[in-house]
C-alpha cells in the first residue's frame, strides 16, 4: 500500500509508476510482457504481482486501474490472473502471484486467477475499501476499519481477526502489515520479515510489505525499512519528502512529493531503472 494509494507498484523483476495524464511507465527486463504498459492511459492506480525469490518464480503481471472503473492487465496469464477486461465499477485493485483484486465502488471485492490456496475466495467481503495481495494470501480492509483475510495461513499472515481502527493494509510473502489511525503498526506472519521492529514504529501514514522486508511512511515523508537487506532493500534511512512507497520482492521505491523517485535494493532485472521519471 502507498500512500497516495497505487501510484507506486514493486514486484518480482519490476516496477511501476503512475505519471501526468494517467501514463505509466515500467521498469524491468527489457522486452517482458509485464512491462508491456506504453499504450495504457487514463490510469489512476497500478499494482504490480510480487512475489518471492525462488528458482520457480519470475514472471508476472500489471495490472492498471482506471478512471472510469474499468480495469488494465499484461504479463503472464497462465491462471487467468490477466482476465479483467470485463470488471467495471472498480475503485481498487491489489496483485499477487498469480491472482488479480478489485474492489467496487459498493464494497464488494472480486478475484481473477489461481484459486487452489483460497487467496482468490473474496466473493463474500463487504464493506471493502482496499484490498492487498502476497503471495498465498489477500487481505481486505473494512470501512469500519476491521480487516478481513483468505488464503494460506502456514506463518499466521492471516490472523488478522481483532484488528480494529485500522486505516491501511499490505500484505507480503508470509506476512501482513496494518497501520492505525494512531500511526501505530499492527502485524502478523513471519517474524523475520521485520515485523517485530514494525510493531515499535510511530508515526506512520502508510506501509508496504514485500517478501521478506517491510516499509513504513511517515508523516513527515520519511520511510521506515526493516527486515532482510541483503541486497541493500532497507536502506531508506536518507530519503525525505516522499509520498508513496512500494516494496517489491528484493527492493523498495518511493515516490517524492516532486515526481522524483527513490530506489534501494536489487537492480539485477533492471526494476530500478527510472531514467524517464529523474531517479534519485
Amino acid at each position: 500500500m502507498t500512500g497516495q494509494r497505487g501510484l507506486l507498484a514493486a514486484g518480482r523483476r519490476h516496477s511501476l509508476v503512475v505519471v501526468d495524464g494517467g501514463r505509466v511507465l515500467a521498469a524491468g527486463p527489457p522486452g517482458v510482457d509485464e512491462c508491456a504498459v506504453a499504450g495504457w492511459s487514463e490510469v489512476v492506480a497500478v499494482a504490480a504481482g510480487n512475489v518471492h525469490g525462488a528458482r520457480n518464480t519470475g514472471r508476472s503481471h500489471s495490472v492498471g486501474l482506471r478512471a472510469d472503473g474499468t480495469v488494465l492487465a499484461a504479463g503472464w496469464n497462465a491462471h487467468g490472473q490477466c482476465e479483467v477486461t470485463e470488471w467495471t465499477g472498480m475503485v481498487g485493485v491489489a496483485a499477487g502471484w498469480r491472482r488479480t483484486l478489485g474492489v467496487r465502488a459498493d464494497g464488494t471485492a472480486t478475484a481473477a486467477g489461481r484459486r487452489d490456496e483460497g487467496a482468490c475466495d473474496v466473493e463474500d467481503w463487504s464493506e471493502i475499501v482496499v484490498v492487498s495481495a502476497g503471495d498465498w494470501h489477500s487481505v481486505g480492509l473494512r470501512s469500519d476499519r476491521t480487516v478481513v483475510a483468505a488464503g494460506l495461513n502456514t506463518r499466521g499472515q492471516v490472523d488478522v481477526t481483532g484488528w480494529t481502527d485500522i486505516v491501511g493494509v499490505a500484505a507480503g510473502y508470509l506476512h501482513t502489515l496494518g497501520v492505525k489511525n494512531d500511526g501505530t503498526v499492527v502485524a502478523c506472519g513471519d517474524a523475520t520479515a521485520g515485523l517485530t521492529e514494525a510493531r515499535r514504529w510511530r508515526n506512520i501514514r502508510a506501509v508496504s510489505a514485500g517478501s521478506h522486508h517491510v516499509l513504513g511512511l511517515m508523516k513527515d515523508g520519511r520511510v521506515l525499512a526493516a527486515g532482510d537487506d541483503s541486497h541493500g532493500q532497507c536502506r531508506t534511512q536518507a530519503w525525505r519528502k516522499v509520498v508513496a512507497i512500494a516494496a517489491g520482492s528484493r527492493h523498495s521505491l518511493g515516490l517524492r512529493s516532486d515526481g522524483s523517485i527513490l530506489t534501494a535494493g536489487y537492480d539485477g532485472d533492471g526494476q530500478r531503472g527510472w531514467t524517464a521519471t529523474g531517479e534519485t
